[in-house]
This record gives structure tokens, sequence and C-alpha cells, in this order.
């Protein structure tokens, strides 16, 4: 999984893309079976996965993020919403200075909340110039596609739809000791 792209600036020139894609991630605990890096490997996957069929520049991620839920966990570190908010809306400024005028947004972590927020007021200043990706409900449609057995209730950090997302794109990065799901009371090994 190559999480920063290694685009030239000679193929940007010749196919002159008009929407760039924003990977936001997080790094924060998942558990012993997944790393740190997780929702920004689930937010790239899904930014290659919209190059491979559009036109657009697909930017490095943000790897680090709102994750303040997650503060207590080893390994966690946390940015501001507002430190957030300043980079997104650095980056839009910057690409429409080189004529790309959209920004389509990937977030990968669910505590990153407040990129609705940036969205809703770019799009206020001048609509349909950012959009955010993916909504609760096409979250809802992939599993479903993909016949996963929890829902977006049960399973919202760490379980069925991040591991399934991991093991397709980067495999080597889901650590399988054990089921990471069972917990093994009273049992000697």
């Amino acid at each position: 999984m190559d999480l920063i792209p290694m685009t030239t600036s000679t193929e940007v020139a010749a196919r002159t893309p008009s929407v760039a894609v924003l990977p936001v991630g997080s790094f924060e605990q998942h558990g012993s079976h997944l790393p740190l890096t997780t929702d920004t490997v689930v937010a790239s996957a899904i930014a290659a996965s919209i190059a491979a069929r559009h036109d657009v520049l697909v930017l490095p991620p943000i790897t680090i993020s709102c994750s303040h839920e997650h503060a207590a966990w080893p390994g966690t570190v946390s940015i501001s919403h507002q430190t957030l908010s300043a980079v997104v809306e650095d980056i839009q400024a910057s690409l429409a200075g080189s004529g790309i005028t959209r920004l389509s947004i990937v977030n990968g972590h669910g505590g990153n909340y407040v990129l609705s927020n940036i969205v809703q007021t770019a799009n206020a200043r001048k609509p349909g110039t950012m959009t955010l990706f993916p909504s609760r409900t096409d979250w809802e449609r992939a599993r479903g596609a993909a016949g996963l057995q929890t829902d977006g209730h049960r399973d919202m950090h760490a379980g069925e739809l991040e591991v399934s997302v991991l093991l397709h794109c980067w495999p080597e990065a889901v650590l399988v000791r054990q089921p990471p799901f069972v917990i093994m009371v009273g049992v000697r090994g």
C-alpha cells in the first residue's frame, strides 16, 4: 500500500485535473491487531480507488487529526479542530492557486466531525468547491455489499469493517496472533 503518491508535476500538467482528493486519517489506537495508521490507510485506499476511476490528483494523506477521544491510549496523537481546519483550508487555497478548483476530502476517521463544517463553509463561499466522503450512508452501503455481519453502531472502531479493508489493501498490517474479537478466559496454553 503506497500512502504517498508518486505523481510528478509533469504528469499533473499533462492531465490537468480539476479535482484533488485529500485522504484524512488519524494516528490512534486500533487495538493490538491494527496499526495506529489504520484510518489513514483506509482513507488512502479509498482515495486510490477514486483515482483509478477518475482523473484526479491524489494528495498525500493528513495522518494526524482529531483523535481526542483516544487520548488515553498509548501512541495516539491528536491535533485540534482549529489546526485541522487551517490545514485543509490552506491546502484548498494552494490548489486553487495552481488551477485545481475543487477538493474532495476522504475521511477515514469518525472523530473528524469538523470536516463537515469545513466543507459547509467552503461551499457557502463558493458552491461546489469541496466534498466529503464517505458518508454514513456510503459506509452502510459498503457494509451491505461486502456482506459484513456487524452494523455501524456495533462496529465503530477496529472491528470487522476496518479489518476487512486492511486485509484487502494491506494484509500484512493486520496482526493475526489470535482472533482480535475473542477474549480467552481460563485457557491454559
